[in-house]
């Protein structure tokens, strides 16, 4: 059975469906069970009266009571849990909603996978597959090498405003998630772009029109994370690299490389934006796997 959902509902369950994968770089199958579970507890919430927007604590624990009750196993109850915690805490960070109702309901323990990311030599290889002297694929080395550079979301770097850049510092002023700011620096690398692209492509771009906005699109305003996403497919497709990418895995693999060189945690935390030191320490777990994969090649005993 499948609810009947407002036209605002459907374009907030849209809009999370788009956050999660390319803010997040959830596979399509992830994708679509937090879709199917969202749906089942909407169904539950139209049987109640009850909007999105309006859900209480005591309104999801007994959603969970009537799947308890329906004899559901403890993993499917778990994900149940996982995807409506998501969602309310994307409609917290969208402004959607002053609290998440979630946030005193108990976080099931469930495994955390590892995310995907690319090695600096991969890295190379998609820098090197963008040119420069076109005025679009300009823009989209110098999003790609501020993703990279400096471990933004791609919301982040989608919001970036021309005020929030210093040159001459090399620093970022970065609205994250909940509205919190913070500096960023960044390489010579991202600098040299930059530099290139306010001068001979956001012009170019722009034409006559004004944006407040770092990077902008063909009709002259801000350009959206969906766009960005399939761009960054299309180059990647041009390098070979098989794995599935997203603009979240070139924030994934800034942090594994920062790891590996032996940054440290609490400074890596920092640059990400991370509240939670913990979110930041699967980083070292990807390092070590890392470690782990080159002493079993290379040891003679490995």
């Amino acid at each position: 059975m499948e609810s009947k959902l407002s036209n605002a509902q459907s374009r907030l369950l849209q809009n999370f469906t788009e956050y999660l994968t390319v803010e997040k770089g959830l596979s399509d199958n992830s994708v679509h069970s937090y879709g199917y579970d969202l749906n089942k507890f909407a169904v539950f919430l139209e049987k109640e009266h009850i909007d999105f927007l309006e859900v209480k604590a005591n309104d999801i624990m007994r959603f969970l009571a009537e799947e308890k009750k329906r004899k559901i196993s403890s993993k499917t109850l778990a994900r149940e849990v996982v995807a409506i915690r998501q969602f309310y805490k994307f409609l917290k960070e969208e402004n959607k909603l002053d609290f998440n109702p979630t946030e005193k309901i108990e976080t099931p323990e469930v495994n955390r996978s590892i995310p995907d990311y690319l090695t600096q030599e991969e890295i190379e290889e998609l820098f090197k597959s963008i040119r420069e002297d076109n005025i679009y694929e300009l823009r989209d080395k110098c999003i790609f090498e501020l993703l990279y550079s400096s471990g933004l979301r791609i919301s982040e770097a989608c919001n970036l405003k021309i005020a929030d850049i210093d040159l001459l510092g090399m620093t970022l002023t970065v609205e994250g998630k909940g509205g919190r700011q913070r500096l960023v620096p960044f390489g010579e690398k991202s600098l040299e772009i930059m530099k290139k692209y306010l001068a001979e492509s956001r012009p170019e771009i722009l034409k006559k029109r004004l944006c407040d906005y770092i990077f902008v699109s063909k009709k002259g305003s801000f350009i959206n994370r969906k766009s960005v996403w399939r761009l960054l497919n299309h180059y990647i497709e041009r390098t070979g690299i098989k794995k599935k990418v997203t603009p979240h895995t070139l924030r994934h693999s800034f942090a594994t490389h920062l790891i590996e060189n032996h940054a440290d945690l609490k400074a890596v935390q920092e640059l990400l934006g991370h509240i939670d030191i913990s979110t930041t320490q699967i980083y070292t777990h990807m390092a070590n796997k890392t470690l782990r994969e080159i002493h079993k090649k290379y040891h003679p005993r490995g």
